[in-house]
């Protein structure tokens, strides 16, 4: 019963992770498209949205991150540890116990995020209306796959990915 709770733990805490900014961005991103946007902030917009749906919501989400969260999550649901139940959504995010490369891919991703966050910031609408829309399709996408392989788990099916952990771990062996 402890590791079901800290898998749905560990998958909602991410989910709500990902909806928070949809749901912050998403007033930016129509603000830009309801303007009066010229032709060349059209274009890029356009493009942007397609970078941004294969870039981020299918290749960095929907190949790497959510079936990633997902098979930590059912690690989680096997090997139920109290710190793993209670930080879930870290321990999902592989922002501990987790390969050395793991562990230096998801920090350096999530200082990278903020660091773009705060960049965006800066930017005047409509120009960062524009990125908060590709921003906002990728969010969409990444929930979308998140709650798709979290299904399918529910179902027996084992995600694509290794959950990764470090190489010592008993826990790598039962994955």
């Amino acid at each position: 019963m402890l590791g079901r709770l800290g898998m749905l733990w560990g998958v909602a805490g991410v989910v709500a992770l990902l909806v928070q900014p949809l749901l912050r961005l998403t007033p930016m991103a129509l603000e830009a498209i309801q303007s009066d946007l010229s032709g060349l902030q059209w274009t890029v917009l356009a493009a942007w949205l397609v970078v941004n749906a294969h870039a981020e919501g299918y290749r960095g989400f929907h190949r790497r991150f959510s079936p990633r969260v997902v098979a930590r999550a059912q690690v989680i649901a096997r090997s139920p540890r109290p710190l793993w139940v209670v930080l879930a959504p870290l321990f999902c995010m592989s922002l501990f116990h987790a390969s050395r490369r793991g562990l230096w891919v998801a920090r350096i991703l999530v200082l990278a995020i903020v660091l773009l966050v705060m960049g965006v910031r800066q930017l005047s609408q409509p120009w960062r209306g524009i990125v908060d829309a590709g921003v906002v399709l990728g969010l969409t996408i990444g929930t979308v796959s998140l709650l798709y392989y979290f299904v399918a788990a529910l179902l027996g099916r084992v995600p694509p990915v290794p959950p990764d952990l470090p190489p010592e771990s008993d826990d790598d062996r039962a994955a």
